[in-house]
């Protein structure tokens, strides 16, 4: 791609959540969203190959859909109250729309489909825009309705994308399907406590952001698109790779790492709620996503392949891990004992 155009799209994405979580005012949400969704399109399918252009087509449809639903829900809530304010979202049809325009674009159940087809069409740099930046401005949207969103609604979603992002991670091959369906699991965590302490939903989003762009980052050093060449990562950068698992079993939300903070916080908020069986859900359904953590933090750092591979194994490698990486690492695991800071800057 040309270098213009890359700096084009990159800077019109930035421009794209600039706006959108800056706004007030539903029409230019609504326009920081569609800028973003314009800026992302061709970095889909920069490669020009047809599972690229596919993917590219998907989003678009996804997300245009989402916009117009989006756009009904603040005109509809515009029509009966006299108000555009983001915060002002008072008729209960709105809320009910505008839940699920951001379902749509987060890839929350049941509009989860698109999501991993999505990932695993795109580009590995591509692919972490699409699980952390482009996610930041619909979590806004719903950070700033928070409180007069349907909370059994929320609820449902959270639980159900936390059941089927595990569930269906459990049997993929592909790393960037899996990294999907550890979104929408985590997704599901982040949507839970929403109304209850959306603080804590800025948290679970900032750790899991850390922490997958970190992964998406080793993995595009190592060129690891499937387990198979996982597997034999390990002969190129052994020491990304120890530093890989650390942070997939931060991912997981193992103690005493940093991925463990958030989920730790979610429960006892849960509990102080009074919301104690959907709780004890999640925290049960969270082992789904901890098997297929672990059984790639195995493959990345344990097992080497039991036949003979068709591919080539490397002594060295070309573009040598970056700092970002080792810094990015030491935040994934290491952040807990800094806590009380963290709870106390939020």
């Amino acid at each position: 791609m040309n270098p213009h155009a890359k700096l084009t799209f990159s800077l019109s994405l930035v421009l794209g959540t600039a706006i959108t979580i800056s706004s007030n005012h539903w029409v230019m949400a609504w326009t920081g969203l569609e800028i973003n969704t314009l800026a992302i399109i061709p970095l889909i399918s920069k490669s020009h190959h047809p599972r690229a252009v596919e993917a590219a087509i998907k989003y678009f449809l996804v997300q245009a859909a989402a916009s117009t639903l989006l756009l009904f829900s603040s005109m509809i809530n515009a029509w009966h109250t006299g108000q555009w304010d983001i915060t002002q979202l008072n008729h209960p049809t709105s809320s009910m729309l505008l839940t699920t325009a951001i379902a749509m674009k987060l890839g929350l159940v049941p509009f989860h489909l698109w999501f991993p087809e999505v990932l695993q069409g795109s580009p590995l740099t591509t692919a972490m825009l699409l699980s952390t930046v482009m996610k930041f401005p619909p979590i806004t949207i719903l950070l700033l309705t928070s409180h007069s969103l349907n909370p059994t609604l929320l609820t449902t979603m959270a639980i159900t994308s936390a059941a089927l992002g595990g569930w269906m991670g459990l049997n993929q091959t592909q790393t960037r399907k899996i990294l999907a369906f550890s979104s929408i699991s985590h997704l599901g965590w982040m949507t839970i406590i929403l109304i209850y302490n959306p603080k804590l939903t800025l948290m679970a989003f900032y750790l899991y952001c850390i922490m997958t762009v970190t992964i998406f980052l080793a993995l595009n050093t190592t060129k690891s698109l499937k387990l198979s060449t996982l597997m034999i990562s390990w002969t190129k950068t052994p020491a990304l790779n120890a530093a890989l698992m650390m942070t997939l079993l931060s991912l997981a939300g193992l103690p005493p790492l940093a991925g463990f903070l958030p989920k730790w916080l979610i429960i006892q908020e849960l509990s102080n709620q009074e919301m104690t069986l959907s709780a004890t859900v999640i925290s049960i359904l969270s082992l789904l996503g901890l098997f297929f953590y672990l059984r790639l933090a195995y493959h990345s750092t344990i097992t080497l392949p039991p036949n003979p591979t068709n591919h080539m194994k490397q002594w060295h490698i070309n573009n040598p891990a970056n700092t970002l990486i080792a810094v990015l690492t030491s935040l994934s695991a290491l952040l807990l004992p800094l806590s009380p800071m963290i709870l106390a800057s939020i």
